[in-house]
């Protein structure tokens, strides 16, 4: 269990550097969010092995509660076999209470030894738990990274054509923009001035004095 841990670890430690010094310069942000997933996935499961490790010292805990209990129950039946002289009851009886002694032995050193791992593991899965905290925070900072380098990207595009080859698209800039205003201002100033002139002309043809007819006849 140990070991397995250990290597969980060197997993999130020394595996994250290697993954993205290969792939993070074609999607870190990608890249970054499926580490996050497989290490929780990995620390969820090492979270349900602490959990069957502390059963199995609680279960330990128990059998050493039970060892104590007959021990006590085979040492009063010994004196009772005693006083009564049953001697193969006595033998029964003490044979018992080795047993159950030797039990309790073992059964501590166990305990103390399952404490002492669990112990080891759940300090380790915090650790585990800390360092997918710390993906987390890296993940935010590259998330923010990303966001600001489009938004600089996408203004370059409009305040810097220039440098994007982009000087020759209609509309893409301010500069562009303007000149296509000024452009169709100047063309509708001049349909204007010329819609202008026609209406003046009209009214010149229309407010001239007519010229005076002269009869022919009369002046034959």
């Amino acid at each position: 269990m140990a070991n397995l841990l250990q290597r969980l670890k060197y997993t999130l430690e020394a595996d994250l550097h290697s993954v993205f010094d290969k792939k993070e310069a074609k999607n870190p942000i990608a890249m970054l969010n499926q580490y996050i997933r497989e290490a929780e996935k990995q620390t969820e499961q090492t979270g349900k092995w602490l959990e069957r490790q502390a059963s199995l010292k609680k279960e330990l805990e128990n059998e050493l509660a039970v060892a104590i209990e007959m021990f006590n129950k085979r040492q009063k039946q010994a004196e009772l076999a005693k006083l009564s002289g049953e001697e193969d009851l006595i033998g029964f009886a003490e044979q018992e209470m080795s047993a159950y002694a030797n039990r309790q032995i073992v059964l501590k050193d166990s305990i103390n030894k399952a404490t002492e791992e669990l112990f080891g593991l759940e300090r380790k899965y915090e650790e585990m738990k800390h360092k997918i905290k710390d993906m987390k925070v890296r993940q935010l900072q590259l998330m923010g990274k990303e966001n600001v380098t489009r938004a600089h990207n996408q203004m370059d595009r409009v305040l810097n054509p220039e440098t994007n080859g982009q000087v020759g698209k209609r509309l893409e800039t301010f500069e562009s923009m303007e000149a296509y205003i000024e452009r169709l201002g100047q063309k509708i100033d001049q349909e204007h001035e010329i819609s202008s002139m026609e209406q003046r002309l009209a009214m010149l043809e229309k407010n001239a004095p007519q010229p005076i007819a002269i009869n022919e006849e009369k002046l034959s």
